[in-house]
């Protein structure tokens, strides 16, 4: 979501002064809330659920930035191959 000018820049003493007001606002509307000290941005505050979405989000892009650099060097092999191995060994010994 994208962030409001007019309502998700705070000041570090608006934070101080409305800890609760911010808070409401910040999982009612699901935008990030950008603080500023001595009005340049500071910090920026985000609801839990959305961090772990982006945290999600940038793991995923390293994993498949691995990935591509591994099929430009050429560290592929066939998908039979893989999909052969892959079922010995999820094959429970017992």
């Amino acid at each position: 979501m994208p962030v409001s000018i007019t309502e998700d820049i705070k000041t570090v003493s608006d934070l101080k002064r409305k800890t609760g007001e911010v808070f409401k606002q910040l999982h009612r509307t699901g935008r990030p809330i950008i603080v500023t000290v001595n009005g340049k941005p500071d910090v920026v505050l985000i609801d839990v659920e959305s961090f772990e979405r982006k945290l999600k989000t940038l793991n995923l892009r390293a994993l498949m930035a691995e990935a591509e650099r591994d099929v430009k060097k050429g560290h592929t092999r066939p998908a039979r191959d893989f999909l052969r191995e892959l079922k010995r060994s999820a094959t429970i010994q017992g």
